[in-house]
């Protein structure tokens, strides 16, 4: 988030070695709002995906989520089992890249302390340990221009769905095959005959998982997962 002064005022900057060397200026919240408000409809939609490809401490994401929060509470709040599952399908449906690593740990623990205060969490909660386990895979370390995450390797983004009754899937796509969706559709090239289904095959794929499953996995990055068989 923007840095707040210590006269209560949004602070837009951290340092100005750090916008030299890298650029960093935060949006304001006024700006943010303003924007998002151009896709009001898609911001207060459960499970639209968002992507903040240079995501900072959260700014737009962390707002989108609020929206998402507050589109839950209508829909499901009277219903305690449904409201926590869509809470976290509305986590799990927002993406963020960010280059610097203090960046991406804050923004983490901004989103979890949104979802957090919403369902009324404990750190021992199975919602919560579920819900840090989303973020440390749906935000990531990485250079949205190189498309590649901070140790080089490609970055890939996990696509959650909801099956019900409390039951989560998760497939792994490459974000550089996912940008040239436009490329792969326009007349006269190799790829303009074959569906979308062809084209974006998962490079993993994973057994639907619980809440329960969800947390045991946090704090352990690599979840064993199926490659997907495309034979």
């Amino acid at each position: 988030m923007a840095v707040v002064a210590s006269n209560g005022d949004e602070r837009l900057v951290r340092s100005k070695q750090r916008v030299v060397d890298h650029g960093e200026v935060f949006t304001p919240e006024w700006i943010v709002d303003a924007m998002l408000n151009l896709v009001k409809a898609e911001t207060e939609r459960i499970d639209s995906r968002f992507l903040e490809p240079a995501c900072g401490s959260g700014n737009f994401i962390v707002q989108v989520l609020r929206r998402k929060l507050a589109a839950v509470e209508i829909k499901y709040g009277r219903s305690e089992f449904e409201k926590r599952h869509y809470a976290l399908l509305g986590l799990m449906c927002i993406y963020g890249i960010e280059l610097l690593p203090d960046n991406i740990a804050e923004c983490r623990d901004n989103m979890l302390d949104v979802f957090t205060e919403y369902l009324g969490l404990k750190e021992s909660d199975d919602f919560y340990r579920a819900g840090a386990f989303v973020l440390s895979q749906n935000i990531v370390h990485g250079d949205a221009l190189t498309l590649l995450t901070g140790d080089g390797q490609p970055i890939t983004f996990a696509e959650w769905g909801y099956l019900g009754k409390g039951k989560f899937q998760r497939r792994d796509f490459r974000f550089d095959t996912l940008t040239q969706s436009a490329a792969f559709s326009e007349e006269g090239t190799l790829f303009a005959d074959l569906g979308m289904h062809e084209i974006f095959v998962p490079v993993k794929s994973s057994p639907v998982m619980s809440v329960s499953d969800l947390a045991a996995l946090n704090g352990n990055n690599e979840i064993e997962m199926a490659p997907k068989d495309v034979t």
